[in-house]
């Protein structure tokens, strides 16, 4: 079941590529209107003003690094950004979006990455929330094996909240970690989708052997700044 769904939820991310950046810039299925969409952009101000914080970097691992929603961010303080993903669609995108040369792509399926080298920085954004909670440990423990003693990871992730979606999907709170989704043309997948509480999220980054800072905004984003300091 669980590799059925994370098969789909590769697939969901590859069909949806050109039209992801709708979701996160509150264009088409996700206008909320004037007040909502304000809304949405200055919580996302104050977490791009906490990312900003840790200040210039030498080498940022970004996870799930998507169209570039993100990346674009991290090259304003990184020097050297390897950024991973499982399809080869948002890659394209990122790549030519950014046309950064200080930016490596690799095209891995995080679920089966294994860490090869250490950072300074490892990011992702709206990941951490698509991995089914029985994976969730063994692939945090991975992120803690790639960050240098002394470095940081760096989280953004989803609050429950209804209008953070499309305004045909409709958000139910009830314990489920599958959830559907719906593609412009109508196509529809099933994906996992995980809602953390700040302090599990503490809890999960601290067993493995992070100290973890973890805030949230008043509506939508969830954020977890953590330094590694024992190897």
């Amino acid at each position: 079941m669980i590799k059925q769904i994370l098969e789909q939820q590769i697939a969901y991310y590859s069909a949806r590529a050109n039209e992801y950046d709708e979701w996160f810039y509150r264009l088409g299925r996700y206008d909320r209107g004037e007040e909502i969409n304000q809304r949405w952009f200055q919580e996302i101000d104050i977490v791009k003003q906490a990312l900003h914080q840790i200040g210039e970097t030498e080498e940022i691992l970004e996870l799930a690094c998507g169209t570039g929603i993100w990346t674009q961010e991290l090259l304003t303080i990184g020097k050297k950004i390897t950024a991973i993903d499982a399809s080869q669609e948002v890659i394209a995108i990122n790549r030519s979006k950014l046309n950064a040369q200080n930016i490596e792509y690799r095209q891995i399926d995080l679920f089966t990455w294994e860490p090869n080298a250490e950072y300074d920085l490892v990011f992702f954004s709206f990941w951490l929330s698509h991995i089914p909670p029985e994976l969730l440990e063994s692939f945090l423990v991975k992120v803690y094996k790639s960050v240098r003693t002394g470095g940081k990871v760096f989280i953004i992730d989803s609050r429950f909240e209804p209008t953070s979606t499309a305004n045909n999907h409709i958000l139910n709170d009830d314990g489920k970690i599958y959830k559907s989704r719906k593609l412009n043309d109508g196509q529809e997948f099933q994906i996992v989708k995980v809602f953390y509480q700040p302090d599990a999220l503490h809890q999960h980054l601290s067993q493995v052997g992070f100290k973890a800072d973890v805030k949230f905004t008043e509506h939508y984003f969830i954020y977890a700044h953590a330094t590694k300091f024992y190897s």
